[in-house]
This record gives C-alpha cells, structure tokens and sequence, in this order.
C-alpha cells in the first residue's frame, strides 16, 4: 500500500490538528480536562485513523477507517459549534476552522468514493 505521507487527506488533516491546538490553547484553564481535551481527541483521532487504516491489508479496512475519521471530523464541528455558542472563539475563528474542517470532509469523502 502506498506511504500514509502521499494522502492529501492526511496533510490537511494533519494541517487540521495543528489548527485545533492552536485555538484550544486559548480555551479557559477550566476546560483544560473537558473541550479541550476531547476536541484534541477528536482532531487527533482523524489523523490517526488514516494512518491507521492505511496500515491495513485491504481497501475494506482502510475504508472502515476513514468512516471512523470522518465521524471524528462531525464530532468536532459539533465541539467547534459549542465553543462559538460559548464564546471561547470568535466568528472570525469559527470560520477558519470550518472552512478547513470541510476541506478534510471533501477529501475524506473523495477518497472514500475512490476506494469504495
């Protein structure tokens, strides 16, 4: 199978995460153990599924796992979404996130359609 490192979807993923950290980082203290962390996990969980669905034998595994990273990617709009309602980020963040949020669906997507 080809090197996870060629994927598109992984490099903007990976873009993804390093976004996601870098607006968590200004999240209250307090949510340090809450969004926080289970937006990080989130964003995380999108990168690591590719990889490790890359890492599998078959299509059929790899595509058990990109379903498994595209729900990652929902669970962190709805996260995105309530940290806007709660005021831990701007509209002006909100729309940077998103914007690449659905960048990595579309590839995700994309990549699921090829394969499927």
């Amino acid at each position: 199978m080809q090197d996870y490192h060629d994927l598109l979807v992984w490099k903007r993923a990976k873009d993804f995460v390093v976004l996601v950290y870098q607006i968590t980082k200004n999240f209250p203290a307090d949510e340090l153990y809450g969004l926080t962390s289970q937006l990080r996990r989130a964003a995380v969980s999108v990168l690591a599924n590719i990889v490790e669905g890359r890492g599998k034998s078959t299509n059929r595994d790899f595509l058990r796992y990109l379903f498994i990273s595209k729900g990652s990617l929902n669970e962190c709009q709805c996260y995105f979404e309530l940290a806007l309602d709660l005021e831990y980020i701007s509209e002006e963040q909100f729309g940077i996130i998103e914007k690449k949020r659905g960048e990595v669906g579309y590839l995700l997507y994309k990549l699921i359609k090829s394969l499927g």
